[in-house]
């Protein structure tokens, strides 16, 4: 029985880590999608003679590109290469640890 309790729970929690990861990359294509509109305009804006000169875009330039753009690379590694760093494998480890941990301390109870 505690074997099946303590599966069950370890599916629970690598669920809800599965579903944090989706809603991570859902956050990421959205903040992506913006960005590539947002450097699309910016390069019309600077190199053709289109008067793009509205609320928005007429704050765009060079600075926040740039700050952006280091911003979409770190959430772009830390969402992609974190899988290759902390795959699947690492992942199981530390939830069986936290469940370990867990079980030793209602054990004592």
């Amino acid at each position: 029985m505690e074997a099946n309790l303590n599966n069950d729970q370890e599916q629970k929690i690598l669920q809800e880590l599965a579903s944090k990861k989706v809603i991570q990359l859902k956050s990421f294509y959205k903040h992506l999608f913006f960005y590539i509109i947002a450097v699309i305009l910016f390069l019309l804006k600077e190199y053709t003679n289109l008067p793009l000169q509205i609320f928005p875009i007429k704050y765009i330039n060079w600075v926040i590109v740039i700050l952006w753009t280091a911003v979409m690379i770190g959430s772009a590694i830390d969402l992609f290469a974190s899988y290759k760093i902390f795959g699947d494998q690492w992942e199981e480890r530390k939830v069986r640890s936290i469940l370990e941990k867990k079980y030793k301390k209602q054990k004592w109870e």
